[in-house]
């Protein structure tokens, strides 16, 4: 295989934004990185049939999600890192509910996490997130329905109240809790 190198300047001009990417998925920079790198290992493996479509970065992206979700990653224990053990290194996350919020989002099962990025993150439907990761439109609404019952519970609201996370695209988890209020029935 020859270097193509549209390949390479595909890489280099969206590399940088599948990482962010990874990194909401997975929640830490190793794996992120990881996602990332096989993810482009298959688009190059695949790159000669895709390379003639407009945008193989939807490839690479289910192709990161699907990976989240696989068996491997689910087995997968150790956590890899340059720093020695005596001195790990913790991501700075910020303060009050925002952090609240993270800490709730990276303790979610895989499944309920990779809805909730490609619901918010992503801004996709319903019937793109079941292409997606390859499961039934109910389970993406009964997954993401249990992920933000989760969120509500861990982010309590000003006056004491539980925060309403609602399944709209008008906010975002990554947005903070407060402003997740609304409705969107072409979710359901």
């Amino acid at each position: 295989m020859d270097g193509d190198p549209r390949y390479a300047d595909f890489v280099a001009e969206r590399g940088d934004a599948l990482l962010r990417y990874g990194y909401v998925l997975a929640g830490n920079q190793h794996d992120a990185a990881d996602l990332v790198q096989e993810a482009l290992l298959r688009l190059r493996a695949a790159w000669p049939r895709l390379r003639a479509k407009e945008s193989p970065e939807s490839y690479v992206r289910t192709t990161m999600a699907r990976l989240h979700l696989s068996v491997w990653r689910l087995r997968r224990r150790e956590l890899l890192t340059w720093d020695l053990p005596e001195g790990a290194h913790q991501d700075t996350l910020p303060r009050g509910d925002e952090r609240t919020l993270w800490l709730a989002l990276a303790g979610l099962p895989r499944k309920q996490r990779a809805v909730l990025v490609l619901r918010y993150y992503e801004q996709l439907s319903d019937a793109e997130i079941a292409v997606v990761l390859g499961i039934s439109r109910g389970t993406v609404r009964s997954q993401a329905s249990r992920a933000l019952d989760k969120l509500r519970a861990a982010v309590p609201a000003e006056d004491g109240r539980r925060t309403r996370v609602e399944d709209g695209r008008s906010g975002s988890p990554f947005d903070g809790a407060a402003q997740l209020e609304g409705t969107n029935d072409d979710r359901r």
